[in-house]
């Protein structure tokens, strides 16, 4: 298996550059959020001046925009649960959770519906939120909420990446983030680096961009419970509907992810095709126990050529096939050794992490392992790379941090 939790190349120099750009912002951020900041035009360190962070898209200004926020008006509130949808909640449900009393007291003290999904970048998947600004900003906590660049820039059509997330995602020199995969790719610019958000979240946009993202609209809760044990609520609301994803954010805020708690993912982008309605439940050890009706549905067993029979995401079958039919008949086949083969569905989190590796839907595999190890150029053929890359795959090799060895779906390709 790759070994994916190396993160970026430490003597990267762009890597270092970024490294001390994202410390200053989020130094701001943080004084930000403490007091107010005098507003200098001509100041680079001012977290409100859009020269920080590069110049924003005016076609993505225009279209992908929401109202300003304005000043935060209202109480902050807490994030105690996060309740996800499998798709949009339905009107009536979101009335029963909201009703929720215990011991005769209301056990909804504020909530805010949102629009909740994942995107894939180098092996990696991220939670990305679509928000009205004005509301969400009370449940990401203080030092968030008070950031007022943050939210004017989401509404303005740009993304607030979470700072102790920025590290792991491929921004480029133009600050900007691809999101999704496949045709339904978008580059959006980054206009802050968060020091807070709700949950696991990793980057939050507008509504706009979740409409053009195809993110299933209000299909997340954040719930506060006031002075009523999130526990209690909890309790309450799983009778209503057993089958929804009920995380407690302390919990969260203390591990990363709560074990044990079916957790619902909404893919943005071509995964969403291959993936379909997938949940899973960490069950410990760094692993993770998808439905067993999705695996049913989507993890086959067959014979491809070179490797023999592999186990994937019969998504990926065709395409892996027909890459690997191209490489033997172009008399490439000795390039791949199937015993250096590390295989393909892996329900699991990146080494020592909480983010989950493609590997778990069965859309990614590691070829030529020992000599293809991370952060090396890898000694794999590059003809054999280049009919990966025309039948639909994504190639560690080109990351930040490159994984050689590694070869995952990036674009639904059918063979003729």
């Amino acid at each position: 298996m790759s070994m994916e939790d190396a993160g970026r190349d430490p003597g990267s120099m762009g890597d270092l550059q970024r490294r001390a750009r994202l410390a200053t912002v989020v130094g701001l951020a943080l004084l930000g959020a403490a007091c107010s900041i005098s507003s200098d035009p001509q100041s680079d360190l001012d977290p409100t001046n859009a020269a920080a962070f590069g110049e924003v898209d005016p076609a993505a200004q225009d279209r992908l925009t929401v109202d300003p926020p304005g000043k935060l008006d209202e109480a902050q509130a807490g994030d105690d649960l996060l309740i996800v949808g499998p798709d949009s909640l339905p009107g009536e449900l979101v009335d029963r959770i909201l009703g929720v009393k215990v011991d005769g007291r209301r056990g909804v003290a504020a909530s805010e519906l949102f629009s909740l999904g994942e995107f894939t970048l180098e092996n990696r998947v991220f939670r990305l939120a679509a928000v009205d600004p004005a509301g969400f900003r009370r449940f990401a906590g203080h030092k968030s909420a008070t950031f007022q660049a943050q939210w004017d820039r989401i509404a303005g059509g740009e993304i607030a990446v979470l700072d102790t997330a920025a590290r792991r995602l491929p921004i480029d020199d133009d600050d900007n983030l691809l999101v999704g995969s496949g045709d339904q790719r978008r580059a959006i610019h980054v206009g802050a680096f968060s020091p807070g958000q709700v949950g696991t979240i990793d980057a939050v946009v507008n509504t706009a961009w979740g409409e053009e993202l195809g993110l299933p609209a209000d299909n997340a809760l954040v719930i506060s419970t006031g002075l009523v044990s999130p526990q209690a609520v909890r309790e309450r609301i799983r009778a209503i509907d057993p089958d929804l994803s009920i995380t407690a954010l302390d919990i969260v805020e203390a591990t990363g992810i709560e074990p044990g708690v079916v957790q619902n993912v909404s893919f943005v982008g071509t995964f969403a095709d291959a993936v379909g309605s997938f949940s899973y439940t960490p069950i410990g050890g760094g692993r993770v126990a998808p439905d067993p009706a999705w695996v049913r549905s989507h993890i086959v067993t067959e014979a491809v050529p070179i490797l023999g029979r592999v186990t994937c995401n019969r998504y990926l079958m065709p395409q892996l096939r027909a890459a690997l039919a191209e490489i033997q008949s172009r008399g490439l086949a000795d390039e791949i050794n199937p015993g250096e083969y590390a295989g393909c569905y892996y329900p699991r989190f990146i080494a020592g992490s909480t983010t989950l590796s493609n590997h778990t839907f069965g859309l990614a595999l590691d070829l030529n392992v020992p000599g293809n190890l991370r952060g090396t150029r890898g000694e794999i053929d590059r003809t054999v790379v280049a009919i990966f890359k025309r039948w639909g795959f994504a190639w560690g090799g080109d990351w930040s941090y490159t994984d050689p060895m590694h070869f995952e779906l990036d674009r639904i390709v059918t063979p003729g």
